[in-house]
């Protein structure tokens, strides 16, 4: 025990509030709260058997303890989640901070559109959700558009139509654009999805029931039917619930374990369906138990989205104070329940199922991944300690746009925070060995001068000129202990043909199609081939909606208008010749060259 951390502990509190341990650099190893600082900050360094080894560890290399007093226990959980996100300590618990999940919008506008949405809410629409994934959100829009039959299009689609759409002929809008439905019917078609997702199914039925037989003793026999369809059809979505509620949000949070693979699964029941759940993996939680596991993820995960009125936790939280801070971040009530029973049981039994199995399945991956980069190792005679493998990959539409990308491999799995775009500017279009240079020197310049770790292996996708111009940027830069491969393409660019060639090697080398070593290689070069082209399109549709008329002396806002209307955009624009340019009103034929010239 170290004297000054002897005399902090000496001088704290008997008060709540968050402890937060340091080491001899500064850096804040762990954040905690606690009822009684002074009791459990020295808790720690009392002689007992029951610390966890991570803690232990911890320990070891703690300098001081640097405490802060809080009026409550609650007010110490939520300065706690915030430190624990802002510093993102070495041995808490933490969870990987999903930016937003998405929902599903019925808009604000006379004839609402029913569609996906993810970001911030506006309050002119009305939202459901949030689901745990993007496919849930369009399996409901599906569902709805099939029973209730509400637009989907955008606004600029349904304001431009004169005819109904494929939508309309399959039975999947009433072609509110083109006025086949009143604004009453749809109206009410709007209402019944709404009720439906509340949860409020019984109501919608029986409004379905009332228009079908209003329908049907008006003789509108066909109207009718399309009711009575409906009404089938929401039945049968209610049977194919697993357990249905009463309407109400919850959110079931259960944690499971397997060899030292900790799953966090999260379900969500919204109006009393079941939306789908989504499995969350926390670093630093090995030989933590679910009842920490479970506290973290509450406070990481519901101080940055929704809270639902209901959470229903699998292991025996304290629950109070958690309760207390829940229910003051999001305005109301906010119920904790350890102990469910009815249908809230049925759904953490489910849970705690899915929990399992998604430990169970990351280890087996986990386990495939290092059999994939022993083999590696092997074939490429790098040492056991070789990790970290960078790819690089250039992606561009006939010079245009030039992106290159790097993707990370390391402890076992893709690291997608460290993937890096880079825009090639220094070289001539369609140059692929110039660009392979560029973005080489731009990312090992930074990490020679210390600016970020060393890979023990990087690939090319390319041939023998890529491979050349990676060896001679490595021995420029002095990087002579990194492997460098590159990864050429099979005949017709089928998987399982490629060839390794690296430096040293007289042949390529070629691995057969089964061999774990390359399954690993494919796995990151069709991932950076994926990611340079997702930088390069990205690239490409910026500079192409950004209008270079705009930028041309003596083209106003009028003149763009009637180049752009009369060729029918920025492509046709281009393929006009100097002549038809110039028969556009307002264009002089000098105009027309420097047009012609500039866009050219």
């Amino acid at each position: 025990m170290f004297r000054n951390v002897v005399a902090v502990i000496s001088g704290l509190p008997h008060l709540p509030g968050v402890y937060r341990m340091l080491n001899s650099q500064g850096e804040v190893l762990y954040v905690g709260k606690a009822l009684d600082l002074k009791k459990r900050v020295a808790s720690y360094f009392q002689k007992q058997g029951g610390v966890a080894p991570r803690i232990q560890v911890m320990l070891t290399q703690v300098a001081t303890v640097e405490t802060t007093v809080t009026r409550s226990e609650a007010e110490a959980l939520l300065l706690e989640s915030n430190l624990i996100k802002t510093l993102t300590p070495r041995y808490n618990i933490l969870f990987r901070d999903d930016k937003s999940y998405p929902y599903m919008v019925v808009s604000g506008h006379r004839y609402p559109r029913l569609g996906f949405h993810r970001g911030s809410l506006d309050k002119r629409h009305r939202y459901f959700g949030p689901f745990p994934n993007a496919g849930a959100v369009r399996e409901s829009i599906q569902l709805l558009q099939k029973v209730f039959r509400i637009r989907t299009c955008e606004d600029t689609v349904f304001a431009n139509r004169s005819r109904p759409c494929l939508l309309h002929q399959i039975r999947r809008c009433t072609a509110p654009c083109v006025g086949l439905v009143s604004e009453a019917d749809y109206a009410d078609d709007v209402k019944s999805a709404g009720l439906f997702l509340s949860g409020k199914e019984d109501e919608v039925i029986e409004r379905l029931i009332r228009r079908m037989t209003i329908a049907s003793e008006r003789m509108q026999y066909e109207e009718a039917a399309v009711f009575r369809d409906q009404i089938a059809a929401l039945r049968k979505v209610r049977e194919r619930q697993f357990v249905s509620g009463k309407g109400e949000d919850t959110d079931i949070i259960a944690c499971g374990r397997m060899s030292g693979i900790v799953c966090v699964n999260l379900v969500m029941i919204r109006g009393g369906h079941h939306l789908g759940d989504k499995n969350f993996f926390p670093h630093n939680a090995d030989d933590c138990g679910p009842e920490q596991v479970i506290e973290a993820f509450v406070l990481q995960h519901y101080l940055q989205h929704g809270i639902p009125p209901h959470i229903v936790a699998g292991a025996k939280i304290t629950a109070p104070p958690l309760e207390q801070l829940l229910s003051e971040r999001a305005g109301r009530k906010v119920q904790i329940s350890i102990h469910p029973s009815g249908a809230r049981k049925a759904w953490l039994e489910m849970a705690e199922h899915n929990a399992r199995l998604g430990a169970e399945q990351t280890l087996g991956l986990q386990a495939t991944q290092e059999a994939r980069l022993m083999a590696l190792q092997q074939v490429l005679e790098m040492p056991e300690a070789a990790q970290r493998i960078e790819c690089f990959d250039v992606s561009h539409t006939m010079g245009e746009a030039t992106v290159a990308a790097c993707v990370v491999y390391d402890r076992s799995a893709l690291q997608k925070g460290e993937y890096r775009h880079y825009n090639i500017t220094g070289v001539e279009a369609g140059d692929d060995y110039g660009a392979m240079r560029e973005v080489l020197s731009r990312r090992y310049r930074k990490i020679v001068a210390g600016e970020g770790k060393v890979p023990d292996l990087v690939l090319i996708d390319g041939g023998k000129g890529q491979l050349a111009v990676a060896r001679g940027v490595f021995e420029e830069l002095g990087l002579s202990d990194v492997a460098l491969v590159a990864v050429v393409k099979g005949e017709e660019r089928k998987p399982g043909l490629e060839q390794l060639l690296a430096p040293g090697y007289d042949e390529p080398l070629r691995l057969p199609k089964d061999h774990p070593a390359l399954h690993l290689i494919q796995q990151i070069r069709d991932e950076a081939h994926r990611f340079a082209i997702e930088g390069h399109r990205a690239r490409r549709g910026k500079a192409r909606s950004s209008s270079t008329l705009e930028q041309i002396a003596g083209v106003g806002a009028k003149r763009r208008q009637r180049l752009l209307a009369r060729f029918g955009g920025l492509r046709g624009l281009l393929a006009a010749s100097i002549e038809e340019l110039a028969q556009v009103e307002g264009i002089s034929r000098t105009l027309a060259e420097k047009i012609y010239h500039e866009l050219h």
